[in-house]
């Protein structure tokens, strides 16, 4: 028995470590007493045997980024709010929505519903040219410290490219918190959110907070999927926060103080950038108080929201959080997309490769089969992921959906690649609007 594992262990490494040394003693600069009839190989294969190489290489540095990861999401240390904290600050919670009838009312419900004392915090909701029954909803909604302001009415015909970010810099001027917490009007969030987050604030006397948020529904494979996507996206947007590593954020749920984004000028000379309302005013906010941009770890702030319910919406909104990425100040995100992103654009490429093509060769005794480096590879990618996974999806106790982990990983790849080209060099729809 002891001798198979040591066999597998050797015809796994062989996927490693024989590609390279192929390429390099197959190629025409090899040494010169290699015998050209002994080791020369197709074009084509040369090819595969390149990619499926580089492709190891890639995972190699993909997994220590994971390890990075998750070493430093499972040290950071959750906040537990005291129950009697400091006198209350006074916050302004800001809710950008466009033909949101469906949503808004559960919505201000569990804004207003808060443990925070209602006379220090208010509502403001700018409604976004709807064309349904928002704005008169919001109108009627029975709280004396919910307002609602029109960006229609302001802008009168003004075009811009991104309509949420000015929707949110109108309402921060006219908004009298000291704190300013954001949120999606399709949104929800537990009865201890502002509390929570007004005492983090007040403990670490914080610039700008980043918080989780999760999806509240898994009825299918669809749904299913994005929770699994958005897991790792808060995995990695919380250790790298934590650990200043690069800096991301989800516009669902995160704070600010109205002093910062002032300091910064707000959306100025990213305004006409369609997406990035979040991430890039965090990148703002960042280059002027590196050390207080923080990430909030508690259940009591988990803002829950709702996925994209088909697959046309699914894509629109991830070439929409993909179109900002090379707009980033902080490079560093941008080398850790990068990796990402090459990395499954080897790992769609090679299979392709393999159709068209023959993709087993025999070096001596050693027969060597590319499909199946592929599948070591894959297999490998999917451990590290779901390693990395299980600590994030025990915080936000969806543990249960990781059995769907690895069904997910060739949809998974595949639409990384697609989101992320159309992303540069396509358009999107979002709102009823087409985006460039």
């Amino acid at each position: 028995m002891q001798l198979n594992k040591v066999s597998n262990s050797f015809h796994i490494l062989k996927f490693i470590f024989v590609p390279p040394a192929v390429v390099f003693y197959s190629f025409p600069w090899s040494l010169s007493w290699a015998k050209p009839k002994e080791h020369s190989l197709a074009r084509h294969t040369y090819m595969q045997l390149i990619i499926l190489s580089v492709s190891w290489v890639f995972f190699v540095l993909y997994a220590a980024l994971l390890l990075y990861y998750r070493q430093s999401w499972v040290t950071m240390p959750g906040f537990i709010a005291p129950k009697d904290s400091s006198p209350p600050i006074k916050i302004s919670v800001i809710i950008p929505a466009r033909n949101e009838a469906e949503n808004i009312i559960a919505c201000l419900d569990a804004v207003c519903n808060q443990v925070y004392p209602t006379n220090h915090f208010e509502v403001i909701v700018i409604d976004d040219h709807s064309t349904d029954a928002t704005a008169g909803l919001v109108q009627n909604y029975p709280a004396g410290n919910v307002r609602l302001l029109s960006l229609k009415e302001i802008m009168q015909g003004e075009l811009l490219n991104s309509y949420k970010k000015k929707a949110i810099e109108i309402a921060v001027a006219q908004a009298t918190g000291e704190l300013i917490v954001c949120t999606d009007a399709d949104c929800s969030m537990p009865p201890n959110w502002l509390h929570t987050i007004a005492a983090f604030y007040q403990q670490t006397n914080a610039a700008f907070i980043a918080m989780p948020v999760s999806y509240n529904s898994n009825n299918n494979f669809l749904e299913i999927f994005q929770s699994l996507d958005f897991l790792t996206l808060q995995g990695i947007t919380g250790a790298s926060v934590y650990r200043r590593f690069h800096s991301m954020c989800n516009g669902a749920n995160l704070a600010y103080t109205k002093k910062a984004f002032e300091q910064v000028g707000g959306f100025k000379g990213i305004d006409n950038i369609a997406s990035g309302d979040d991430m890039l005013l965090m990148h703002k906010i960042y280059r002027l108080h590196p050390v207080k941009v923080l990430f909030l770890k508690s259940k009591e702030v988990i803002v829950e929201t709702a996925p994209m319910k088909t697959l046309k919406d699914f894509f629109n909104q991830r070439i929409r959080w993909a179109s900002k990425a090379d707009k980033y100040d902080d490079k560093r995100i941008i080398t850790v997309l990068l990796l990402v992103y090459l990395f499954n654009v080897l790992l769609l490429l090679l299979p392709v490769l393999c159709i068209f093509g023959h993709s087993t060769f025999k070096i001596q005794n050693t027969t060597f089969n590319i499909p199946e480096g592929w599948l070591y590879l894959l297999v490998s990618k999917t451990i590290i992921e779901i390693f990395f996974l299980y600590p994030v999806a025990k915080f936000f106790s969806r543990q249960q959906l990781l059995w769907f982990f690895p069904l997910a990983q060739p949809f998974h790849i595949c639409y990384t690649v697609i989101a992320g080209w159309l992303g540069k060099f396509g358009t999107y729809q979002w709102k009823d609007r087409n985006v460039k």
